[in-house]
């Protein structure tokens, strides 16, 4: 239940009238009162599904309930609370909950009614409202009612991370609105997202949570309504979610076919070696490979060999997370754009993918990887030029005059001297220069880099990067640590550099408040990481946030991207075109073909074991 599952821009409803006295027009429902009504929303194109459908085209029906699946997990947790900064929280533990509305998983920003029977807002999107579905129950047979949404929402707003007090800022009143009807009023008129992001509410029961401290962390077991409860569990070793037999919600269209395993039992471990030990040795049933080590060289292993384990990689449409090099522009040494960019030209990315990698990644060049149409490319030109020259005066000029390229290494890991001279060059303009073979200010304080991380496996991503740092005479220093520690660091933003993620929804919108304005830069736990405060960058948000349609948003997207990679907040190291999977097929057992948008597991599968 993090934020960053949370992405979406401009909401576009469609369907039938769903008992609205109106007619309909281009896939809209107009009522007379100029509300419009549907039982899903799309922020991209059309929906896939009519009102009256009976299951997603993915979900299989007929697949079996029951069974176990086991999954790693890496650390330790010591919460049930993953909306709050305090403590370590289970994975997976945001099955116990329902939302309002429920992604799609073959369509990009696209969701469909679960808690809620329909959503419905006016034609300026002032406000949007949500109809609980009577037969909505908490697992203690109690309704789901808008007073749960509302007790929710101020809730999250005061006590969880502070990035759901920016994700929701523009809600200026929740109510219950008589009838089982939640309505959500918004500050501001013509932001298309903002039902979409109602839509994504996880809601959560008031007559549990009245009388106990929300802000603190506990392994007391919350109260849920979703497909799953808490089962079995020990702290930091492992937990079970045990499926709900009487689950409210398991006839819904959007719920056939789905949560199918009998229990999720997530198996901890401390370093991510171990649990791909643990699951060539069968302790495990799947395995989302995020290593390319692994992938390359150590799936030949008797299971393997035997087709006992199947490895697979699976394409997906829609956008790709990259991964990243972050500066903590907070400091300092990393407050001047010209240090940004020479560290950033020290990453040789065609020697890492070949040397390290195995040649299975590629470069991203764009924040908003993955939909050409929100990727900036050579010159800005047309209406990402009319943008971005309101703000000429303020930004660099060569904006306008070549365009942002990824550095091209000659491949040979011994160090382009090109790339190096450009570097030195760019740190000496800012005030850097090498004195006994360290680099030092003008003050003689020399430049320090620690690199922090949490997996054993990153070091040989890193180390090769410190050492082109190295030649530079920058001091620097890689430090493990333990991933409880790294969380508490990282979201204090105790640190100097650390590995990130960036992905985008195909439709971005209000959460690039969350991921790069001045808002969220100093707040504790906020997703904008390297501390991006810029009038700019928060402008063209706001322009992206009130596009007047998607050409709109789709030139204020480049723009926005635009300035972002000229900015150097970080360096776009690598992201891989398809998802790498294995799994025991004795055990478990996927749908044929897999949704187009994400793998759906553990959502669409199934144990093997209770096949007949």
């Amino acid at each position: 239940m993090t934020l960053d599952r949370r992405q979406a821009t401009r909401l576009l409803l469609a369907g039938s009238a769903m008992g609205t006295t109106g007619v309909s027009f281009s896939g809209f429902a107009f009522a007379k009162e100029d509300l419009h009504r549907s039982h899903g929303g799309t922020l991209v194109g059309e929906l896939n599904y009519p009102a009256d459908f009976k299951r997603f085209d993915y979900a299989n029906p007929d697949a079996p309930k029951g069974g176990t699946v086991r999954i790693a997990a890496i650390g330790t947790f010591d919460s049930f609370n993953p909306f709050i900064v305090k403590g370590n929280a289970a994975t997976g533990v945001g099955r116990i909950y329902d939302t309002l509305m429920t992604p799609a998983l073959d369509a990009s920003s696209t969701e469909y009614g679960l808690l809620a029977e329909w959503i419905e807002h006016p034609s300026d999107y002032s406000s949007v409202s949500f109809k609980i579905r009577d037969d909505a129950r908490w697992h203690d047979g109690k309704p789901v009612t808008p007073k749960d949404v509302v007790f929710t929402f101020n809730m999250l707003i005061e006590k969880a991370i502070p990035g759901y007090r920016l994700y929701y800022a523009n809600v200026e009143n929740a109510e219950d609105a008589g009838d089982n009807i939640v309505r959500f009023t918004f500050d501001q008129k013509n932001n298309r997202e903002l039902p979409h992001i109602m839509g994504q509410l996880v809601v959560m029961p008031e007559h549990y949570w009245k009388d106990r401290d929300f802000s603190k962390s506990s392994l007391d077991k919350p109260l849920g309504s979703g497909p799953y409860r808490i089962g079995d569990f020990e702290a930091g070793r492992h937990v079970e979610y045990e499926r709900v037999e009487d689950y409210w919600g398991q006839d819904l269209p959007v719920n056939v076919g789905m949560n199918n395993f009998g229990k999720l039992r997530y198996e901890y471990y401390k370093a991510p070696n171990a649990a791909f030990e643990a699951f060539k040795a069968g302790k495990l049933d799947h395995r989302s490979e995020n290593s390319s080590i692994n992938w390359a060289t150590r799936y030949d292993f008797p299971a393997a060999n035997r087709g006992d384990v199947i490895k697979k990689e699976i394409e997906t449409d829609g956008p790709k997370v990259s991964q990243t090099f972050v500066f903590n522009t907070r400091l300092e040494k990393f407050s001047d754009i010209r240090v940004r960019e020479a560290l950033a030209l020290m990453f040789d990315f065609e020697w890492t993918n070949k040397a390290i990698f195995y040649g299975q990644y590629a470069r991203p060049t764009s924040y908003f990887q993955g939909t050409a149409d929100l990727m900036s490319s050579g010159l800005p030109e047309g209406r990402e030029l009319e943008i971005l020259e309101q703000f000429r005066d303020e930004l660099p000029a060569h904006i306008f005059e070549k365009p942002f390229e990824m550095p091209v290494s000659d491949g040979s890991g011994r160090g382009d001297r090109r790339v190096l001279r450009r570097a030195k060059g760019l740190l000496k303009e800012a005030g850097w220069t090498v004195k006994d073979g360290k680099l030092v200010n003008g003050e003689g304080k020399p430049f320090e880099v620690e690199f922090l991380y949490a997996s054993p496996q990153q070091e040989r991503v890193v180390a090769p990067y410190l050492k082109n740092l190295d030649r530079l005479g920058i001091v620097t220093k890689l430090r493990l640590i333990d991933s409880a520690q790294y969380t508490q660091r990282f979201q204090a933003h105790d640190f100097d550099m650390v590995i990130g993620r960036v992905g985008n929804s195909s439709s971005p919108g209000n959460e690039q408040r969350g991921f790069w304005g001045s808002e969220a830069a100093d707040a504790e736990g906020s997703r904008n990481t390297p501390g991006v405060k810029d009038p700019v960058v928060d402008a063209l948000i706001e322009g992206l946030i009130f596009a007047k349609d998607r050409e709109d948003l789709a030139a204020h997207s480049r723009a926005l991207d635009r300035v972002l990679l000229w900015g150097h907040y970080g360096i776009l190291e690598l992201y891989t075109p398809t998802e790498r999977v294995a799994w025991w097929h004795k055990k478990i057992t996927k749908p044929d073909p897999t949704p187009s948008h994400n793998v759906g597991f553990p959502d669409v599968w199934w144990s093997a074991e209770t096949e007949t």
